[in-house]
C-alpha cells in the first residue's frame, strides 16, 4: 500500500517540528510525490544535508512503501 499524504506529512513534521511541507502527487497514484518542505533547520546547511534529514524522516520506508520521493527544500 503507497503512502499517504497524511502519513509523509506527518513524519516530516514529527522529525522537523516547525516545517511547512507542501505535497503534489506526481503520477496520480500516492506512489510518486514531490515535497518541498521549508524549515529553520536547514539555516546553514547545504542541500544535500537538508534533503538527508527530510529522507532520514520517512525511515526505512523510502523506496518500499514511499516508491519515489522527489524533494525541495528551502530554510525558513
Amino acid at each position: 500500500m503507497p503512502m499517504s499524504a497524511e502519513e509523509i506529512t506527518q513524519r516530516i513534521t514529527a522529525a522537523l517540528p516547525d516545517a511547512r511541507v507542501t505535497l503534489t502527487d506526481l503520477a496520480g497514484d500516492n506512489d510518486h510525490w514531490k515535497v518541498e518542505v521549508v524549515s529553520g533547520a536547514f539555516a546553514g546547511l547545504p542541500k544535500v544535508k537538508q534533503h538527508q534529514l527530510v529522507y532520514k524522516a520517512i525511515g526505512n520506508d523510502m523506496g518500499t512503501t514511499l516508491h519515489a520521493l522527489a524533494v525541495e527544500t528551502k530554510a525558513a
